[in-house]
């Protein structure tokens, strides 16, 4: 069976940057499982993927645009300390979730200098060309709930 929508894979991958750092693995764990066609991984890699099938290995980069897009230096800014009111200690890396004109959005704190935060809503990888080494280790098709959910219902899933 090939991969194309509707159906759900199951891959293994390591995710290096450009400079080959590993930025993520699922070797040494469960494969990542999505419903392919329904925007569950970013597009590059969903469209690198179709037509392959159990066994496969593949080695794809990505681009940024097609992956968790360019860096919007616009999505920086300077706040003040008491924008983040009962958390006592701030530090680089911590992440929120903020209210803003597109609904809930994470952000990230990018600096910390006195009592001036700078926050961060692009995503930690946005700007990045990605490079994916992938085995595909199962394709099949997706249940009824899964289809009409738009995600893969496994192990936990409350529905």
């Amino acid at each position: 069976m090939q991969i194309a929508d509707k159906k759900v894979v199951s891959i293994h991958y390591t995710l290096t940057n450009g400079e080959g750092e590993v930025i993520d693995s699922s070797r040494d764990a469960e494969p990542l499982v999505y419903l392919h066609g329904a925007q569950n991984i970013i597009p590059g890699l969903e469209a690198a993927l179709v037509g392959k099938a159990v066994g496969d290995e593949l080695e794809v980069s990505i681009e940024p645009a097609d992956a968790y897009g360019e860096y919007n230096a616009e999505m920086t800014q300077v706040v003040p300390r008491e924008m983040f009111e009962g958390v006592d200690e701030l530090e680089a890396g911590m992440e929120f979730q903020a209210e803003t004109a597109q609904g809930v959005q994470v952000i990230r704190i990018a600096a910390v200098d006195g009592d001036q935060i700078t926050i961060d809503g692009n995503h930690p990888l946005a700007g990045v060309k990605l490079h994916f080494a992938v085995n595909v280790t199962e394709v099949r098709e997706a249940t009824e709930d899964e289809l009409t959910h738009g995600h893969v219902h496994g192990a936990g899933c409350d529905h």
